[in-house]
């Protein structure tokens, strides 16, 4: 019911489509054809979907037809988009249609006609591709869907338990009968006619492939070894690089013998059915094994190399060890599982077989995982990278403990009947261990080769291109770990070609394919800004009569807006559409306000002093009690550096609302004033003269404005005066200020003139008892003793050292 309806508004859209005028204009014969094909497997689709019969490789072909569809409709919902937007902007300028009563001219109104024809004509392939598609996306999600059910069913079937001794004879009987049909299906081909035949017409090449496969694997690794010695010695300090090159060989060569091996048996065509299935998985078999040995060669060479921490020779030797029976033992798994593909076994046969190996693997895997914590006060070897060994810590500790569970999970799952599902957690297991092993080493070798191109050599394990290589292997590891832990490769493309699609925010859609053209563009419009700053900050600039703080202005307000035209080139050529984000950023802008507005304070006092310029940059400013020349004026503080080399970090908002001195700004004219003091009695005629001989000679000291000399007034100690004079650079205020000094107090000394001390009167209350000292017991005398009112308890007193140090000092 549900595909007859849907068939009939497909024919109810073409209906009135070509009602219009269009159909015919818009869909050819061609198109015609493979949109009724589309129709036809959309409904066998969703027949088979809804009947949950098929199979899953049915399923997954059925998929794959669906999908091609998808792709081609995909293509065509994007199809003359240009041409329909230059249509819509020439309907826009003809402007809207008349009114009910109104007429427009014929010729405007025939040009109307004829665009919105053009304009129909190109829609309805993208309307009927835009529905075509949504179709198919439904289509493709609900076999996954069915597939995915039926994985998670099979994956928590519960079957009988291996345990149970009343199964080990049935499934001796069963491994018997498939060892004897092998063999009795081995001997019969070689007995038979086309086999003899066969052996005489292609005995050369199978005897040349024997031949060179069994020097392959009798001396590839001798080979491997010869050729990494030759290219060490090429290669200088690469002999690292080299090494894992010639590793790499040892297992290469061998595994190529064993192909060649493979490929002569199944030219002899003596292997039947059973025999080509196992031919089959070999290769594989042996790349797993010379896999998992090369992964226990490089991490031995690595504890060589004292790259692990905490693992000693020995111990790394019993991990090539497990390394190398966990290989076995995936695969034994893999032939148990070709074995019941042969021999169609039952699950009681399947679970037998399978349990030794599983609950072997697991106790591999724990042992594997004790190995770290077998020697725990062996010292810690890299200590150069504290950070990096913390992180490396704990990231084996999380290992540690998922082997762990795994390793004990396993067994009991496949005890209790689980066997599938024990099979899906230990085998990927190994497996994924073996893949982090070989991300290690990778990484490692990258590091090395970085090392030898640059000349870095060590150290470059350690750098920035280190870690980054580091994370884009463990991002390319993403979907072989999703493979291992049981993805269908069609989930993996499922995932890849909804990310091409993108994903919408706002309204706005983002895939990889526009962000990577704005990054682009982005990224060449920046060093494009960058050039130009650094030709007009020096060779432009420096040649013209600006100075040079609004030379910065300029090569700051060029950087500003050479950013702000590239991120909106980069906007426009990616396509994104911001008009859908106008009222979120109407919404934003409030928040940013409320919360950022001290930011946004500074930003904008940051574009008042690029373009007022109140301030610029290697002005001497005062501000807030901080003096120093500026250094840098950026986009939200002013950089100050001090006179004592300290850099002060000033808000921008700071410099605009707050109080601030410029000492050089326009020039650099500004004056000094010295002051000096004479002692009472000094001709200041004379002393006026002195200074104002001593500030005209100062080569700094400007003529016009003439300098003077100030007579301030009498102080408690001295006479003041104050040179008062124009310099010609404020900025050598100091030394000129130190240079007068320095010419005063030499022209003093010939003159004879007295730079006073500071002079102070210290007043006694008592000064008879600091004169007489205790008073001894006496008669009391018959003249009148004198009031305390009286002018001898204030007269000043001089004293001395040994004044302060006799007599009661608390009457002081």
């Amino acid at each position: 019911m549900l595909r007859q309806v849907r068939l009939f508004l497909t024919l109810v859209a073409i209906v009135l489509f070509g009602l219009a005028g269009i159909a015919s204009a818009t869909l050819t014969d061609r198109q015609s054809e493979y949109y009724k094909g589309w129709i036809s497997t959309a409904d066998r689709a969703e027949s088979v979907i809804e009947a949950g019969r098929a199979s899953d490789a049915a399923l997954e072909n059925l998929r794959a037809e669906i999908n091609a569809y998808r792709e081609d409709f995909n293509r065509a919902r994007g199809a003359n988009t240009e041409r329909i937007h230059t249509l819509e902007s020439q309907l826009k300028a003809l402007g809207p249609k008349p009114g009910d009563g109104e007429s427009e001219p014929d010729d405007i109104a025939q040009l109307r006609a004829h665009l919105e024809e053009q304009l129909n004509s190109l829609r309805v392939p993208q309307i009927i591709s835009e529905e075509a598609f949504s179709r198919a996306n439904g289509l493709i999600s609900e076999i996954d869907q069915v597939i995915r059910a039926r994985q998670t069913k099979e994956l928590l079937k519960r079957g009988p338990s291996p345990l149970n001794p009343a199964y080990w004879g049935p499934a001796l009987e069963d491994f018997e009968s498939a060892i004897s049909g092998f063999i009795n299906e081995t001997v019969t081909n070689l007995n038979s006619d086309v086999t003899h035949e066969q052996f005489r017409d292609r005995g050369p090449a199978i005897l040349a492939l024997v031949i060179a496969s069994l020097i392959l694997l009798s001396f590839g690794k001798r080979w491997s070894e010869k050729a990494s010695d030759y290219l060490r010695q090429l290669g200088g300090y690469g002999g690292g690089v080299w090494t894992f090159v010639g590793s790499l060989l040892r297992i290469i060569l061998p595994w190529l013998g064993v192909v060649g091996l493979v490929k002569a048996v199944e030219l002899t065509g003596f292997a039947g059915l059973r025999g080509e299935l196992l031919l089959d998985q070999i290769p594989y078999w042996a790349a797993t094994i010379f896999y998992f040995d090369w992964l226990g060669r490089q991490l031995y060479l690595m504890g060589a190399a004292q790259s692990f921490q905490r693992l000693s020779q020995r111990r790394i030797a019993e991990l090539r060890v497990y390394l190398d029976l966990l290989a076995l033992m995936l695969v034994f798994n893999e032939f148990a599982n070709v074995f019941a593909q042969i021999e169609y076994v039952s699950d009681t046969t399947r679970a037998v077989i399978g349990f030794p190996i599983i609950t072997a693997t697991a106790l591999l895997l724990l042992r594997v995982r004790q190995i770290r914590s077998a020697e725990p006060d062996l010292p810690v070897t890299d200590t150069a990278t504290p950070g990096r060994t913390a992180g490396f810590s704990q990231m084996i500790e999380i290992l540690r403990r998922a082997v762990f569970i795994l390793g004990i999970s396993s067994p009991i799952l496949a005890a209790l009947g689980y066997v599938n599902a024990a099979e899906a957690v230990v085998f990927p297991a190994v497996k994924t261990l073996g893949l982090l092993a070989a991300l290690v080493i990778f990484q490692r070798f990258i590091g090395t080769l970085y090392g030898w191109i640059t000349g870095q050599g060590d150290a470059a394990r350690d750098s920035l291109f280190s870690v980054m290589v580091g994370f884009v292997l463990a991002i390319l590891s993403i979907p072989f770990l999703a493979i291992i832990w049981g993805a269908r490769q069609s989930d993996l493309s499922e995932a890849w070609s909804r990310l091409l699609l993108g994903f919408d925010v706002g309204g706005v859609t983002i895939s990889p394919s526009n962000f990577l053209t704005f990054a682009a563009i982005f990224a060449i419009g920046y060093m494009l800004t960058r050039l130009l700053q650094s030709g007009l900050r020096n060779s432009l600039l420096p040649k013209t009569q600006i100075d040079p703080g609004g030379q910065n202005a300029i090569v700051s307000g060029t950087g500003y807006i050479g950013i702000f035209l590239a991120a909106l080139l980069a906007i426009i050529v990616a396509g994104f559409d911001l008009s859908s984000l106008a009222i979120v950023a109407g919404a934003l802008s409030v928040g940013i306000g409320f919360g950022l507005q001290t930011i946004v304070s500074n930003f904008v006092s940051g574009i008042i002093l690029l373009v007022e310029r109140p301030i610029s940059k290697g002005d001497w400013i005062d501000v807030n009690g901080m003096m120093g020349y500026v250094r840098d004026i950026s986009v939200r503080s002013t950089r100050i550096e001090t006179f004592d080399r300290s850099d002060v970090i000033v808000p921008n908002s700071d410099l605009i609302s707050g109080m601030v001195t410029n000492y050089t700004r326009g020039n650099t004219v500004g004056r000094v004033i010295v002051p000096v003091g004479v002692a009472y009695g000094t001709d200041t005629r004379k002393v006026e003269g002195i200074l104002s001989e001593i500030a005209n000679a100062h080569p700094m000291v400007l003529a016009n404005p003439a300098p003077s000399v100030v007579f301030q007034g009498f102080g408690a100690d001295s006479l003041d005066f104050e040179i008062r004079a124009i310099l010609r650079d404020v900025n050598w205020v100091l030394s000129v200020k130190s240079d007068m000094n320095h010419e005063i107090n030499s022209r003093f000394v010939e003159e004879g003139i007295e730079i006073p001390f500071a002079q102070r009167d210290v007043w006694l209350r008592n000064p008879e008892t600091l004169r007489a000292g205790p008073p001894a017991p006496q008669p009391e005398p018959e003249t009148k003793v004198a009031k305390p009112s009286k002018p001898v308890s204030s007269a000043p007193v001089e004293m001395t050292e040994a004044d302060l140090s006799d007599g009661d000092g608390d009457e002081l």
